[in-house]
């Protein structure tokens, strides 16, 4: 078995673990063939990852500023509200909210800042016709756990020269967005943020089958494995908001898998469900369940069409039992007329960010957990081989049920 050296190409699934106030964080990223040589890693890792080999696994914990620049007061701007254009591509109008993230190319009259820059900003105040934007990284101020486990180790034949990775700013891209800004709520919900472009009842939009795959074969088994950690046999589980198919692992036997959905074919097509119901949550949040029924809800790919999120989690809390699970995945494919207006405004990691938001308001739940996963190869045989690279990156976000509820 290959040994790493500095000739070695190696595959590493990096996880990056850390705190915010109100949950737990761990953030994966899959990088393929790394350059031990070329590429850049954390100097602790870099010398741990020497003589390793597949299988094995290291760990190194970082207290804040150790590995990530320090959170830096000067890097709190203060600027005048019409140096943040509002006016985007699309003519759509954007205002600043407090909490969110927006690329630093809205940005007017600011030294080293230009239109074509994405790297994202956080707005921290508004007031009096000023706000206060915060230009260091959103996990400046925490302490990391970074881990890593080695894959396949290849010996390189030659150095031919090319681009260098940095994986730390690559696993770093999007992390820490997901949490509270100094532990102040982010505002999602002024601007209208569940109204959709088609506002018709869902059930038209439903009211045709579609038997199709909504993620990849890659993420599939993502989302199966998250499942997987919280579902055992003889559980009784609701799939909310379902379809043809549930995404549990096959080897369960629950004594019970409950579906709700808004088509009966597709609903009635699906192998895994031994009963369902049709139901339209945004028309009616309430499901037609007694209280305390299930051990654990599911919703996968979903939760973007929620346009009274509130009283659902609510409604989850209710018909779950004491200390059961809510977990919901999503990624970042949506049909578009039907997806909430925010879901689109706002990054792929906020998106967590706002569903934390809405286990945070209902009050309803206790040990919540964000979890993503990117950097993974699609499969060949997907019909999107040969236009993307990567394979759907995969978000979860879960928590269990208040015991006082």
């Amino acid at each position: 078995m290959r040994s790493i050296d500095k000739n070695s190409r190696v595959d590493l699934v990096f996880q990056l673990n850390w705190k915010s106030k109100y949950a737990q964080h761990t953030d994966c990223y899959q990088a393929s063939r790394a350059n031990i040589w070329r590429d850049s890693f954390p100097t602790e890792l870099f010398d741990l990852l020497q003589n390793k080999q597949s299988g094995e696994r290291i760990e190194f914990r970082f207290k804040a500023g150790e590995v990530m620049p320090s959170f830096d007061s000067r890097k709190l701007m203060q600027i005048r509200n019409h140096q943040f254009e509002r006016r985007i591509a699309d003519d759509t109008i954007t205002e600043p909210r407090l909490g969110r993230f927006y690329p630093k190319g809205m940005l007017r009259g600011i030294a080293g800042v230009y239109r074509a820059n994405v790297k994202p900003f956080r707005c921290v105040a508004l007031n009096n016709g000023h706000m206060i934007v915060d230009f260091n990284h959103p996990l400046a101020d925490k302490d990391l756990i970074l881990s890593a486990i080695v894959g396949k180790v290849l010996t390189k034949n030659a150095e031919r020269g090319g681009s260098s990775v940095d994986w730390l700013e690559t696993l770093t891209a999007g992390p820490g967005m997901q949490a509270r800004w100094q532990d102040k709520q982010t505002d999602y919900f002024s601007d209208d943020p569940f109204i959709r472009d088609d506002d018709q009842p869902d059930e038209l939009f439903y009211a045709k089958p579609r038997f199709t795959q909504h993620l990849d074969d890659t993420a599939i088994e993502i989302v199966r494995n998250t499942y997987g950690r919280f579902l055992a046999d003889g559980m009784r589980v609701l799939d909310l908001m379902s379809s043809w198919q549930s995404h549990i692992p096959v080897d369960l036997r629950l004594d019970k898998l409950m579906g709700l959905g808004l088509n009966e074919k597709e609903l009635k097509k699906n192998p895994q469900l031994n009963d369902f119901v049709v139901h339209d949550l945004n028309a009616d949040p309430v499901p037609p369940f007694e209280s305390d029924t299930f051990d654990a809800v599911v919703c996968t790919v979903s939760v973007e069409y929620i346009t009274h999120p509130m009283s659902i989690f609510q409604e989850v809390a209710r018909v779950l039992r004491r200390d059961g699970f809510f977990i919901l995945t999503f990624s970042n494919r949506w049909f578009p007329t039907k997806v909430i207006k925010i879901w689109k405004e706002i990054h792929e990691f906020e998106r967590m960010g706002l569903v934390l938001e809405y286990f945070i308001r209902s009050g309803c739940f206790k040990g919540l957990q964000t979890y993503s996963i990117r950097g993974l190869p699609r499969p060949r045989d997907d019909k999107y081989f040969s236009d993307l690279r990567f394979s759907d990156p995969m978000f979860a976000v879960w928590g269990r049920k208040q015991e006082q509820l």
